[in-house]
């Protein structure tokens, strides 16, 4: 059930976004999600990739601190309310969300959303027990 998102750790300063994405494109990797959160000094660029093993490989070589952390993708149903019903089912059940962010495509009728929670188990078990599908990682990096 769970997606691999690796975290790209950046010094805030011109430039070095692109930096990132040009090793990626020389690496032939396909950025499928990201999601860019900054402070004054540092960012971290969190990303769904079609091949983990060589963006970690390439960013490394090229002196980038990388992290991997498992993520959810979750099928949200693209009209008005469809995220609040899959926040208020995980807000009943006291599961935070650390943070989300959306996939660039849609999966069907539906859009997919990127979620780190505090519990991965204990979201999956609601998520499934309330008919949302949660998306296989092998299936989101071919999205």
């Amino acid at each position: 059930m769970r997606a691999e998102q690796i975290s790209v750790f950046l010094e805030n300063k011109a430039g070095r976004l692109a930096e990132v994405t040009g090793i990626l494109s020389d690496a032939k990797v396909n950025i499928r999600a990201l999601a860019l959160a900054d402070t004054s000094d540092f960012g971290v660029l969190r990303l769904i990739v079609d091949s983990n093993e060589k963006a970690v490989e390439a960013l490394k070589n090229r002196g980038f601190t990388v992290g991997r952390t498992d993520v959810l993708a979750v099928e949200v149903e693209d009209r008005p309310g469809g995220l609040h019903r899959i926040l208020d089912m995980l807000n009943e059940a006291d599961i935070n969300v650390e943070y989300m962010y959306a996939f660039v495509q849609h999966s069907g009728k539906n859009a997919v959303m990127i979620f780190r929670f505090d519990n991965i188990d204990e979201a999956v078990k609601v998520l499934e027990k309330n008919n949302v599908k949660v998306i296989n990682g092998s299936e989101v990096y071919t999205l």
